[in-house]
């Protein structure tokens, strides 16, 4: 029986997974800008949504969604755009929002778990991952399943370190921006940041 994977073959998954879940990316800074506007408490939410998220969606692409791109390729193109045009509206919101902290505004709230883990299907940064994760390291037609799940394991696994690492640099940035004018020009750059992180993405090919 061939093997699932050679340890050279996990180490490169787990680099590529490190790799693309730690750098920047519209994912990494609305955490970053949810931990300095709401906290971490509030945020758990986000980074639980995000953690479960992504993996859900590599078992799904992997196990038989990504044949329906296949067979209907112009189905990433309208996601393309409907990604981008979600990620820009996202982005405003973050630009309005301000500190929560001793304040009674009720509409400007963190992500909830369904919203994090239903984001990772409009952001293209996830599925520029998610199709090179699955064309690089599904070797055998044989142990695809557990390939797969392989993958999303260490997904979940560093998406545990990644989340934590930019929702408490959000945290920690709360004691050099601790006013609410502060808080929504970082929250104005954060925005900007997300659009142009998703470009390249959105614009290749």
């Amino acid at each position: 029986m061939q093997e699932l994977y050679t340890p050279t073959m996990l180490l490169s998954i787990i680099s590529f997974a490190f790799a693309t879940a730690m750098t920047p990316g519209p994912n990494n800074f609305m955490l970053l800008s949810s931990g300095l506007t709401f906290g971490y408490k509030k945020t758990l939410a986000h980074i639980v949504g995000v953690m479960v998220g992504f993996p859900v969606m590599i078992v799904a692409v992997g196990l038989g969604m990504g044949t329906i791109f296949e067979m209907y390729p112009a189905l990433y193109d309208v996601l393309k755009v409907v990604g981008i045009g979600y990620l820009v509206w996202m982005a405003w919101k973050i630009a309005t929002s301000s500190s929560s902290m001793g304040s009674d505004d009720e509409v400007k709230k963190p992500f909830t778990l369904l919203q994090a883990m239903l984001f990772q299907w409009v952001n293209p940064k996830a599925w520029v991952m998610v199709i090179t994760a699955m064309g690089s390291f599904i070797t055998s037609q044989e142990h695809a399943f557990l390939q797969v799940i392989v993958i999303a394991f260490t997904y979940l696994s560093i998406g545990f370190l990644s989340t934590n690492f930019w929702v408490l640099g959000g945290v920690y940035l709360q004691k050099f921006i601790s006013n609410a004018k502060r808080v929504k020009m970082f929250n104005g750059v954060m925005a900007l940041l997300i659009v142009l992180s998703v470009l390249p993405f959105v614009l290749k090919g």
